[in-house]
């Protein structure tokens, strides 16, 4: 690894940890030439995602996408930004071991949905309203009725 401050090649490792997710490992080095220190991360290298949209459209996973589709369903809502990270790197980290390469969008939505059922009754109803892109009232309703009926059980 080559020293940030020097350039010189030679290195030791003077601490690894892995990351809170397990996601990287972290390593402090410090130069063997200017003895002055920095840290490393180590990933495994992924192939990444592709969404498949309804029109056929490909484009790369976005996380940023989800996790801003989670906050505008969250909006005003007393849930923290730190919880909706948690529950997009999970649904993130799960669709990585569903599929190797690609996957279709209303797979992510489904997840996404499901989260938002466990934590927050309004956040998943604005979601599935965009989501579901309900046509008419009756289905908005029927979707507040499937989850009061689901709440009752």
């Amino acid at each position: 690894m080559k020293c940030p401050y020097c350039s010189h090649n030679e290195d030791k490792v003077t601490d690894s940890r892995e990351t809170s997710e397990g996601a990287a490992i972290r390593r402090r080095r410090e130069c063997t030439n200017c003895g002055k220190r920095f840290t490393t991360y180590e990933y495994v290298e992924k192939t990444p995602l592709m969404v498949i949209k309804k029109d056929g459209r490909r484009e790369p996973f976005s996380h940023q996408k989800m996790l801003n589709g989670l906050l505008k369903a969250c909006e005003k809502r007393p849930i923290s930004v730190e919880k909706l990270e948690d529950i997009s790197t999970q649904i993130e980290l799960e669709l990585q071991k569903k599929f190797e390469q690609e996957l279709q969008s209303h797979c992510i939505g489904e997840l996404v949905m499901e989260k938002l059922a466990q934590l927050d009754d309004v956040a998943y109803v604005r979601f599935a309203s965009v989501y579901r892109q309900f046509k008419d009232i009756n289905q908005f309703m029927k979707e507040l009725r499937d989850v009061f009926s689901k709440k009752i059980k």
